[in-house]
């Protein structure tokens, strides 16, 4: 079933290509409400830009849109799909054996694509109401102050975080032909005024991009680049949603949504050479080329259609950070969360506790900034860095994976040098709002290295003993009639898929910590694999029909539903003969060949006795604490209706050699 959806969204329709449309473009389909904004009131607003600054400005945005959208993006990064899924952690299952040292880009791109989540709802929908400002009218409703305009987004963001919950396949439905008619929107309103002076098309010629950054009229320096950056936000989705709509469909749908862009880029800058000098236009404060281009009766549609494609963006962005920690967890780079299905569509998600995360800083980055041109200063830098960290992995899967390494030196140079520009010019924005893009990036980051240090370190800690030699002991207490049986399956979920030892954790809980008689003694390793969509399992029964060690082999887009994976492994094993039918007769549903279920969860704890290194010992301590907010990992296998027991084990580190001893005085 799922290959067959896999080979039909990698073949090109229509109908995947207004859905490409919908899903993918959301982000940086927005960028024109913002980018010539913010290029104008970085060079000291309309009355202090020249026809040369525009146009060099331009080229600098149809280049860059080029080089990191085009090139990058869509010639290079859809190449490189873990069967034909995309985004950072997709990348990094392909990578990962090629150096230990990727985790790190891997954790700082994933976080700071997240902070982008929390980065774009805010600032996409607070432009898209501030445009109301364009017309007289709204104007003057809305009063001098932001206290209106800050009422109206937060009350779209939490309508579109509460809608969360229930899933948004409804509503969906209209991304793609919503983001259709605003794609054309802007090539047509562009087309309109560029045709009033065709010489804006010099600006295709890159010798204007180059000029314009060492150009008197150029008053923000390099800085420029802070702001020109701004139009390719959202570049990252185009290989990060491949595996929702199929390589070939963004390819064949790009180029009508990158001529949308550069039109719409054109015919605002042609209007603001034509009105460079309006000194109505030069008193107006946060003025908007986007809307205040087009002709009053036009605003309102401009408006409307605006905060649609804000609401779009959104919307992708949130779903694309539940999918984002989704995976990270099932690459033990974060905690395990209650994940939900809230409809039928093919992978969509919903994670509570990020929907929660995410709303609630939405809120605190709106009321901080109070204007999307403040938020603007904070939305460029996390990108930079996520781009940055991809271009990292890029040129190991290039060198390393399909040894092209001339390739790699090549993409290598160029895209450090292009995007470690963009990065420095975007770091003269920390000060004024960029430094809230990192601090949320950092909160991240530690919560990331925290999780995966932490589990490394219980792994170390972790003591391994031969199966096969309890095996006789675990026989006797099954058999033993004087131990009351605590249930006739009794399954532990374990880390460890080595079939010839076992945790010593295990072990100690069957056999010394109130000794658990059962028919059957089941231990299920979940292993992520490099395969998003990979389901399989090998079981080892050690010659015994009441020991059962099973590797669940499942990709890191499947739901680790251990409850229902073991269901079917439990009738294959009964059809073959390896585990006898236990004749369970009393039942709702009538006598059954398979009898109750236990599940055993071991849950480490640090010991006071413990001796690791001061940051280990942090990062450890917080792995626990964030484990005790993220709650339990029972929904996360899919045991919320299971009986589930969990036992807490100390976690076994080297005793202090400084331990003193007690002086007996009696």
């Amino acid at each position: 079933m799922e290959n067959s959806i896999e080979t039909h969204k990698s073949k090109f329709s229509m109908g995947m290509f207004l859905v490409a449309i919908g899903i993918v473009y959301g982000d940086i389909g927005t960028s024109p409400m913002y980018v010539m904004k913010s290029i104008v009131e970085g060079n000291g607003g309309i009355q202090n830009v020249d026809p040369e600054f525009i146009v060099g400005s331009l080229s600098l945005v149809i280049w860059t849109i080029t080089l990191l959208t085009t090139v990058k993006h869509v010639i290079i990064a859809l190449r490189a799909d873990n069967h034909g899924e995309g985004g950072i952690f997709a990348l990094y299952s392909l990578v990962r054996d090629c150096g230990k040292w990727l985790i790190i880009p891997t954790m700082i791109g994933g976080c700071t694509m997240l902070a982008d989540g929390v980065l774009t709802p805010a600032v996409t929908v607070t432009t898209a109401v501030e445009g109301l400002r364009s017309i007289p009218f709204m104007n003057k409703l809305l009063g001098e102050g932001q206290v209106v305009v800050l009422v109206i987004t937060i009350t779209i963001i939490c309508v579109l975080f509460m809608i969360q919950r229930s899933g948004t396949s409804s509503i969906g439905k209209m991304f793609g032909p919503v983001m259709m008619v605003w794609f054309l929107f802007l090539g047509i309103t562009g087309i309109w005024l560029a045709l009033g002076d065709l010489s804006i098309i010099k600006a295709l010629n890159p010798y204007y991009a180059v000029k314009v950054l060492f150009s008197p009229g150029n008053k923000a320096g390099l800085m420029i680049l802070g702001s020109v950056f701004l139009c390719t936000t959202g570049a990252e989705a185009l290989y990060t949603d491949m595996g929702h709509v199929g390589r070939d469909n963004i390819i064949r749908s790009w180029p009508f949504v990158k001529i949308c862009l550069i039109l719409n880029y054109m015919g605002q800058c042609v209007w603001i050479i034509k009105n460079q000098s309006d000194p109505a236009l030069a008193a107006i404060h946060d003025m908007n080329p986007f809307y205040m281009m087009l002709p009053a009766g036009l605003r309102p549609v401009s408006i409307v259609l605006s905060a649609l494609a804000a609401i779009i963006a959104s919307q992708a962005l949130i779903s694309g950070s539940y999918t984002l920690v989704h995976e990270a967890a099932s690459l033990d780079l974060m905690p395990h969360l209650n994940v939900r299905y809230p409809s039928d569509t093919q992978g969509q998600i919903y994670v509570p506790l990020v929907n929660r995360v995410l709303w609630v800083l939405c809120i605190v980055v709106i009321l901080y900034f109070r204007s999307g041109s403040r938020m603007e200063n904070a939305y460029g830098l996390a990108i930079t860095i996520s781009m940055l960290m991809m271009t990292v992995m890029f040129t190991v899967y290039i060198g390393q994976v399909h040894k092209h390494y001339i390739g790699a030196i090549l993409f290598a140079l160029i895209f450090f040098a292009i995007e470690g520009v963009f990065f420095v010019s975007s770091l003269g924005k920390f000060s004024v709002g960029g430094y809230v893009a990192i601090i949320i990036s950092l909160v991240i980051v530690l919560i990331m290295i925290s999780w995966y240090r932490g589990t490394q370190i219980e792994r170390m800690q972790g003591v391994k003993l031969p199966v096969r030699d309890y095996l006789d002991q675990i026989k006797g207490i099954m058999e033993d009639k004087d131990i009351p049986m605590i249930s006739n399956n009794l399954v532990f979920i374990s880390k460890n898929d080595n079939f010839d030892v076992m945790d010593r954790d295990i072990l100690y809980s069957i056999l010394d910590r109130d000794p658990k008689r059962a028919d059957a003694y089941w231990f299920i390793s979940v292993n992520t694999t490099n395969q998003p969509f990979d389901r399989s399992y090998e079981v080892e029964t050690y010659g015994t029909d009441y020991f059962f060690r099973v590797n669940l082999n499942l990709g890191y887009k499947v739901s680790q539903s251990v409850n229902l994976y073991l269901r079917q492994i439990v009738q294959d094993l009964l059809k073959t003969g390896e585990l006898p039918k236990q004749h369970r007769d009393h039942s709702i549903y009538g006598p059954s060949d398979v009898g109750s279920f236990k599940f055993v969860m071991i849950r480490k704890m640090m010991p006071q006795e413990g001796d690791l290194s001061s940051i280990d010992n942090f990062l450890i301590h917080n792995k626990y604490f964030i484990r005790r907010i993220a709650g339990s990992p029972v929904r996360w296998f899919g045991l919320e209706t299971s009986r589930v027991l969990i036992e807490y084990v100390p976690l076994f580190l080297p005793r202090r050699e400084n331990y003193e001893r007690l002086e007996r005085i009696r």
